[in-house]
C-alpha cells in the first residue's frame, strides 16, 4: 500500500475526528470528502470502504472515552463525584436518551445504508438539521433548568433521545440533533453538549462494533495500514475537537455551526449538481 493511500486514510480519520462531535455532522462530510474525492471505494471495495469508515468511527468513540473517563466510572459505580457516593447523572438517563434512536436504528438499518447514503441526501441533513439547530438559539430558554449535565431529568433525556432519532438520517448530525433538543427543552448549551457526548458512546460503539462484525470479513491485511492509520487519525483529531468544542459551545452556541451547514449544502450542490 502506497504512502499516498495512507494519506488519504489519514485525511478521512480527520474528517471524521474533526465532525464526529460537532453539530456538524461526520457522516455528512464523511461521504461528501469520499464520494466527490477521495473514493475509497475504488481502492478497498464497496464493503470494505464501509467497514473502514465504522472502524474510524471507533477511533473518535476511544477519544470521548478518555475525556469523559471520570464521568464514565462515575456512571459504572467506581467512585461518585457528589454527596451520597452516586453521581447525579444516572446510566437511567443514557439508557432513557439511547432508546428510541436505538429502536428505529435496528428496525431501519439495512434501509438506510441501502437508500440514504448519498451526496444528495446528505445536502437535505444537512440545511435540515442548520434549521433546527436555528430554531434551538431562537428559543432556547434564557434561564436553562440544566445548567450542568448532573441537573438533567428524565423527561429532559426522553425528549432528547426522541429527537436523536433525525440523525438517523445521514447529513442531520447526531450532536446536532442532541444537542438542539437539549437545549429546547430548557439544557443549557454545555449540559446538552456533554449529555450528547456521553450518550454517544454507547451507542456508536454498539452500531460500530455490530457493522464491523458483520463485514469482518471484506478487510484483507494488505488494508491493515489502510485501517490503522484511519483509526489513529480519528482518535488524535477527536480528541483535540471534543476539548475545543466544550470550551466554546457555550459562548458561541448553535448559529455559527447552522450557518456553515447552510454554505456548505449550497457550495456541494453548485459543484456537485
Amino acid at each position: 500500500m502506497d504512502i499516498i493511500t495512507i494519506i488519504k486514510a489519514i485525511i478521512l480519520g480527520m474528517v471524521e475526528g474533526l465532525t464526529e462531535f460537532a453539530p456538524v455532522s461526520s457522516t455528512g462530510h464523511m461521504i461528501i470528502v469520499d464520494d466527490m474525492w477521495l473514493k475509497s471505494q475504488e481502492f478497498l471495495g464497496k464493503y470494505a470502504a464501509n467497514t473502514f469508515k465504522v472502524v474510524i468511527q471507533l477511533g473518535s468513540i476511544l477519544a470521548a472515552v478518555v475525556v469523559f473517563k471520570d464521568r464514565f466510572l462515575d456512571l459504572l459505580g467506581f467512585h461518585g463525584r457528589h454527596p451520597g457516593g452516586r453521581p447525579r447523572l444516572t446510566l437511567i438517563h443514557v439508557i432513557i436518551g439511547l432508546i428510541p434512536a436505538g429502536v428505529l436504528g435496528v428496525l431501519f438499518e439495512d434501509y438506510i445504508d441501502e437508500h440514504l447514503f448519498s451526496t444528495a441526501t446528505v445536502l437535505i441533513g444537512l440545511v435540515l438539521g442548520a434549521l433546527l439547530m436555528l430554531a434551538a438559539d431562537v428559543f432556547a430558554k434564557k434561564a436553562p433548568k440544566a445548567q450542568t449535565v448532573d441537573q438533567i431529568t428524565y423527561k429532559q433525556a426522553f425528549v432528547v433521545g426522541l429527537i436523536q432519532c433525525l440523525s438517523l438520517w445521514p447529513g442531520f448530525s447526531r450532536s446536532g440533533s442532541t444537542i438542539s433538543g437539549g437545549v429546547l427543552v430548557g439544557m443549557s448549551h454545555r449540559a446538552a453538549s456533554d449529555f450528547t457526548f456521553i450518550m454517544a458512546v454507547p451507542i456508536m460503539a454498539g452500531a460500530s462494533g455490530l457493522s464491523l462484525l458483520k463485514n469482518w470479513q471484506y478487510i484483507t491485511a494488505a488494508d491493515l495500514p489502510f485501517f490503522i492509520a484511519g483509526f489513529i487519525s480519528a482518535f488524535v483529531f477527536a480528541l483535540v475537537s471534543i476539548r475545543f468544542f466544550l470550551k466554546l459551545i457555550n459562548q458561541i452556541r448553535l448559529v455559527p455551526f447552522a450557518v456553515y451547514r447552510i454554505v456548505l449544502a449550497i457550495v456541494i450542490y453548485i459543484v456537485y449538481f
